[in-house]
């Protein structure tokens, strides 16, 4: 670009005006900002290799040149981070977070303190705040954690759980339940 005007100043800084209206100042430490045309796009250039870019709409965009992570944040408050191994954060304005995960595994933080994670087999995983844990498989098959027992829920209807001192109890659609001890002997069948 045509340089229109240069002017060098005490403090070692220069700044050159463009006959196309950019602004280009340099810093003594190698730094350097760029004002666009328009006055509203700003890049700064820091000795470091960071990149601060911000925008007409007020988008700002800092590329962090040794973690080689990108941070924008939007003038509505969502800040994205997009890291090198192609982990992707989403923190929103309410406290909700959402991170995708180089597998595309999608991790959803609930500002209720509940966790959320997706995984690419379609495997769904919640936990609540107690602790508690629901697994969801992609073949229907529905399994509840907490501190008292396990249980899984299979699409027939049949349920299975197994408590926490290592007992096991299965209720059949058709009616039946048949509880097994901690060594696996039955003490209880209802054939029906």
């Amino acid at each position: 670009e045509e340089i229109q005007r240069e002017t060098s100043y005490p403090d070692g800084k220069v700044e050159k005006v463009l006959k196309n209206g950019c602004h280009l100042i340099f810093f003594p430490n190698g730094t350097w900002k760029k004002v666009g045309s328009d006055g509203k796009t700003v890049t700064i250039t820091f000795f470091n290799g960071d990149v601060k870019q911000v925008m007409p709409d007020q988008t700002v965009i800092y590329y962090y040149a040794d973690a080689k992570t990108t941070h924008t944040t939007y003038s509505d408050g969502l800040e994205v981070l997009q890291f090198s191994n192609g982990q992707i954060e989403k923190h929103y304005p309410d406290g909700k977070k959402e991170i995708t995960f180089p597998d595309q595994t999608i991790k959803n933080l609930f500002t209720d303190g509940q966790e959320e994670s997706i995984f690419p087999d379609g495997t769904i995983v919640r936990i609540q705040r107690d602790g508690s844990k629901t697994i969801e498989f992609n073949n229907g098959q529905r399994e509840l954690h907490t501190s008292q027992f396990k249980r899984r829920e299979y699409p027939d209807g049949t349920v299975k759980t197994v408590y926490m001192n290592g007992q096991q109890e299965t209720k059949y659609v058709s009616g039946r339940v048949r509880v097994k001890d901690k060594d696996g002997n039955i003490i209880m069948d209802t054939k029906l």
